[in-house]
């Protein structure tokens, strides 16, 4: 899907790690959230409190998922999943654009 309609979007953005990484939430009528981001170039590591499915929708990345010893590139057009609870690890080879879907 490359558009949401009838949905509320926050206008302020959250920011992390110095600007480097910033996103929006959208809510749908559901209630169900996404965010929708930009990540600089740069390695961070990233806390969850659900589930998520990260969308990557255009950039490299690669990742390290806890439990998991070695890095998994990711590309555009290509996504992965996130366990509650849980941190993970990212490397941006390029700017990032990102949707993440909060998964119940």
């Amino acid at each position: 899907m490359s558009e949401f309609n009838n949905v509320t979007v926050t206008k302020a953005a959250s920011v992390y790690f110095d600007g480097k990484v910033t996103s929006r939430k959208v809510t749908f009528s559901d209630g169900s959230v996404k965010t929708l981001g930009i990540m600089m170039v740069g390695e961070y590591e990233f806390a969850t409190a659900e589930k998520e499915l990260m969308e990557i929708l255009a950039g490299d990345i690669d990742i390290l998922l806890t439990g998991n010893n070695s890095w998994q590139s990711i590309n555009a057009g290509q996504s992965f999943e996130v366990s509650a609870n849980s941190t993970f690890k990212i490397r941006a080879k390029t700017l990032v654009d990102y949707c993440c879907s909060y998964l119940t």
